[in-house]
């Protein structure tokens, strides 16, 4: 192993695409998010994960497009459970 490495011409990696994901940029109330990271810490699986997981039911619930009254509507639900 060297010493010294020389990084003046490195470049910078390919970010690994996940599959059927994308990323976005969103703003959520802050209570709505500690209300996800709470429930995500008891359940042992990322708030992010559970945020994806309430917006699927809302959409499987009724089949409807998301609307931001449907959303505000089941972000409630959700955190009405965890209250």
């Amino acid at each position: 192993m060297r010493d010294e490495y020389d990084f003046s011409r490195a470049q910078r990696g390919a970010v690994i695409a996940s599959p059927g994901k994308t990323r976005i940029t969103i703003m959520l109330d802050d209570d709505v998010i500690e209300a996800f990271r709470a429930r995500a810490e008891t359940e042992g699986r990322g708030y992010q994960t559970a945020i994806n997981a309430a917006l699927r039911a809302a959409l499987d619930a009724d089949n409807a497009p998301v609307t931001v009254a449907t959303l505000r509507r089941e972000l409630r639900k959700a955190l009405k459970s965890v209250a």
